[in-house]
């Protein structure tokens, strides 16, 4: 089983718990943690992933790190994955359960990409195209990238609007390097 399906499968029974329990706004606070704490400290991911270390020195190690942090509900399903030997992917339980909630709300996430900051009117303007695409509500995050030279790619769901000057320049490339015309000089 990948490592993506263990993940969605923890997270799922965590939601489902949450909503039974109605502790969903807690423990989604929680789990935006767990997720930024896995994301940003690598020496966490490789003690959890290690299988040198004990499953109880790992519980005690998530206890002392976000025992005063997370709910006691949040803290006893840590545990209850520690025993069972799947702490090494806490922090893809958490992604998975922040990408269902959202799902559980009706948002959808979208990404634009762009050379330069966003205005507040071209931000306004991208969000409203991003809403009719996915026909709900939308979550917009940015990035700046400047290899785009110019223009965005805006990203919805699945769905990829590419109005970045770079990539127009390689069409223009690939057009002209499969020209089949040939000059009769």
């Amino acid at each position: 089983m990948g490592n993506a399906r263990i993940a969605g499968r923890y997270a799922k029974s965590l939601l489902d718990l949450c909503i039974e329990k109605n502790q969903l706004d807690a423990t989604a606070a929680d789990m935006h943690c767990l997720q930024q704490a896995f994301n940003d400290s690598r020496e966490l991911r490789n003690l959890m992933s290690s299988p040198v270390v004990k499953a109880d020195a790992k519980s005690d190690v998530l206890e002392k790190i976000f025992g005063k942090s997370v709910s006691p509900f949040t803290m006893a399903f840590i545990k209850l994955l520690t025993s069972k030997r799947r702490e090494q992917y806490l922090g893809e339980v958490a992604e998975s359960f922040n990408r269902q909630l959202l799902a559980h709300r009706g948002i959808v996430r979208a990404e634009v990409v762009s050379a330069v900051k966003l205005d507040d009117q071209t931000r306004a303007k991208l969000l409203q195209q991003a809403t009719l695409i996915a026909g709900c509500t939308v979550e917009l995050s940015e990035r700046i990238d400047a290899e785009l030279l110019g223009g965005f790619r805006l990203k919805v769901g699945d769905r990829l609007i590419d109005g970045a000057v770079s990539s127009s320049l390689n069409q223009l490339r690939r057009n002209f390097e499969d020209n089949p015309y040939v000059a009769d000089f």
